[in-house]
């Protein structure tokens, strides 16, 4: 062990460091921490999440409902799910994350379903059917 002077505030100034003394280590913190905890302004709760995610739902569906057939269907849902996912980005870097979450689950959900919609049309009638 090697010697290290002790911190002024803790010894006597008449008194000289001794050996043993020196600065403790933190993994048994013995006061208040030396710097603020850092608290997030808004914080990712599930009921964030779960309104994110309802909006984002209500929000795929209305799109959806735009389009008369699948290739409709499924480009007015790509449009739709990147609008919802550059609104995403924006409230992760800018506001709630807890909504931004919910918002891209259910986006990469619906975009999911919209794929499969495509792949069952294409595989039952053999033509590719968004051009």
């Amino acid at each position: 062990m090697t010697w290290q002077p002790a911190h002024p505030g803790w010894a006597d100034p008449e008194q000289p460091a001794h050996p043993g003394s020196r600065t403790p280590s933190g993994l048994f913190p013995s006061g208040p921490p030396s710097r603020p905890t850092w608290r997030e302004p808004h914080p990712v709760t599930g009921s964030a999440v779960a309104s994110g995610a309802a909006v984002t739902a209500a929000w795929l569906v209305l799109f959806a409902l735009l389009g008369r057939d699948v290739p409709g269907y499924a480009w007015w849902t790509v449009v739709a799910g990147g609008l919802a996912w550059a609104a995403a980005l924006a409230l992760a870097r800018h506001g709630d994350r807890g909504v931004a979450t919910g918002v891209a689950i259910v986006t990469a959900g619906g975009w999911s379903v919209a794929a499969a919609v495509v792949a069952v049309t294409w595989a039952t009638t053999g033509d590719w059917p968004l051009w």
